[in-house]
């Protein structure tokens, strides 16, 4: 361990994280269009998750819970409800509004927060075209649908986000017509593998040529069936305490897999490029600290790792650069200009370059002050690591909004601490 991280910070341990709350939602959504009691196993109630549970619940289905991770799910898409509400999950907004238009009746998809300012212009041309009636609030929440959903042929804009593409595959195969989905601009597209791996497990196809997620074909009419699912761990939650590790110390991720579809693996290729150390193996990943330079990382399919990487890139001696930034600007926060004020207090020193859509960080030593999470998950998780190299306490403002994803953050990186109160 070098100086750089004062002796109260060095962190040393094993941590589990929570589920992927990209398979959570993706894996309700496919539950509540199954007849049948499905049963998903590992799952944790972060906020997003929640949301995506109250969503399936006004659709009709019925969620019971077992014990802390695991519920049942009775299946049967039977709308009780005219309005579903998101909370602050975008993937959850984009997710259910096209299987909410599956009914016959207007239901109206809102959200609260962030997300009442994040674009959903990619929604109604496709939906309309689709046979679905649409009224929104000019690209933003809320939305009213009126179906039903039809299938045919349609266009989408994925230049912004792969969520709407997420809800048409899991909505179409329940709508009376076959399917042609062209994707134009994609982006983010393993996050589309998860969604078609996750479509596999509850017996439904959705066809496409090998490793080209662009253009998909999906026979209209097919039946989910209910499945038997465990929810693997989220890595993005695994990728910010590595990155932990990396930083200060060393740690155990328990229950992780290089075999998942999920984009945030690649963080794996950062924190060699960073010169940090990592162990794989079977179900577990140690990244140990050692002399960290700079590195250059492509983040365009991968962008909720950003917050995380720009931690390990103030760690990090020389210029990293960080390409990708065109993503930033329409999640929780516009994420490049935040990161860039937050650390920017902190006397790390970040540029954004629009021409060459990259972020560049200069490494250095940071100093306390305190800072605000624009009610971000991800940047609050990301000051809080950047946080072990100060050598006084800094203070957060609204960092209770972890929830979102990753519930017991503080507690876990807390207890990786060496000199931890017992």
């Amino acid at each position: 361990m070098d100086s750089s991280v004062p002796l109260g910070n060095v962190l040393k341990g094993e941590v589990t994280p929570p589920c992927s709350k990209s398979y959570a939602q993706r894996a309700l959504a496919a539950a509540l269009l199954a007849e049948g009691r499905t049963t998903l196993r590992g799952i944790e109630m972060c906020r997003d998750t929640q949301a995506a549970i109250e969503c399936i619940e006004a659709l009709g289905a019925h969620v019971n819970v077992i014990d802390d991770d695991t519920l049942t799910i009775d299946g049967g898409f039977a709308p009780c409800a005219d309005g579903l509400h998101a909370g602050e999950s975008g993937l959850a907004a984009r997710l259910f509004t096209p299987i909410a238009a599956l009914h016959d009746k207007p239901i109206t998809v809102s959200g609260e927060g962030t997300l009442a300012h994040r674009p959903m212009s990619m929604i109604a041309p496709p939906l309309r075209a689709l046979g679905v009636e649409v009224r929104d609030g000019g690209g933003k929440l809320p939305i009213e649908v009126c179906g039903p959903l039809r299938g045919g042929r349609v266009v989408v804009d994925g230049s912004l986000s792969s969520q709407f593409v997420t809800g048409l595959l899991i909505a179409l195969p329940r709508a009376e017509c076959d399917s042609t989905v062209i994707v134009d601009g994609a982006v983010s597209t393993p996050y589309i593998e998860m969604t078609v791996s996750t479509l596999e497990r509850f017996g439904v196809e959705i066809m496409h040529q090998c490793d080209d997620y662009t253009e998909f074909y999906i026979e209209g009419g097919q039946r989910f069936t209910p499945a038997d699912y465990r929810i693997e761990c989220d890595w993005s939650a695994a990728a910010i305490m590595m990155i932990a590790g990396a930083i200060a110390g060393e740690v155990v991720i328990r229950n992780i897999s290089m075999l998942s579809k999920q984009a945030d693996t690649a963080v794996c290729r950062a924190l060699e490029r960073a010169g940090a150390s990592i162990i794989v193996e079977q179900d577990r990943i140690t990244v140990s600290h050692r002399e960290l330079h700079a590195f250059e990382f492509d983040a365009k399919n991968c962008p909720d790792l950003f917050p995380a990487l720009v931690a390990l890139a103030a760690a990090s001696e020389g210029m990293s650069t960080i390409y990708g930034i065109s993503r930033l600007a329409h999640k929780e926060s516009d994420r490049g200009e935040v990161l860039r004020e937050e650390y920017g207090k902190l006397g790390i020193e970040i540029e954004l370059d629009d021409e060459q859509d990259a972020m560049r960080i200069f490494g250095g030593m940071p100093s306390a002050a305190d800072v605000d999470s624009h009610d971000d998950h991800r940047i609050a998780m990301s000051l809080a690591v950047t946080a072990l190299r100060t050598e006084e306490p800094i203070a957060i403002r609204n960092a209770e909004c972890v929830a979102k994803s990753y519930p017991s953050f503080f507690e876990d990186l807390d207890s990786l601490k060496t000199n931890r109160k017992a």
